[in-house]
């Protein structure tokens, strides 16, 4: 179980990626409400391989994110774009009118061994 990577989701996630990582064997835990350090820390993001963040109202949470585990990938999947201030902070920015949940899920697990080497 050690190997599965986790992935902490903040946000509504009304589009699914949640469900379609968790589908290709991520451990998904969720972040309800805020996205503040101690939630971000309950949720394990020590030991996350993705955050996503489906509310970009809570994008102050993506810097605390990388302050907290600077390898974390951090993904937005929202229609709107992120402010300024953390937009050079987040990995990946979808738009989930442009692409599929499960096309997003397929690239990023399909991806991680391309980020190991």
């Amino acid at each position: 179980m050690a190997d599965q990577p986790i992935a902490v989701v903040a946000g509504p996630d009304e589009h699914g990626l949640g469900e379609e990582l968790d589908a290709l064997d991520v451990e998904i835990r969720r972040i309800e409400g805020l996205v503040t350090a101690e939630a971000l820390s309950a949720a394990g993001i020590a030991e996350a391989a993705y955050f996503v963040l489906t509310d970009v109202e809570e994008a102050t949470g993506i810097p605390v994110a990388k302050e907290l585990h600077p390898e974390v990938l951090v993904v937005t999947y929202a229609g709107r774009s992120l402010p300024e201030f953390v937009a050079g902070v987040a990995d990946l920015a979808v738009d989930p009118d442009l692409m599929d949940p499960e096309t997003v899920a397929e690239e990023l697990v399909g991806g991680a061994a391309d980020r190991e080497t």
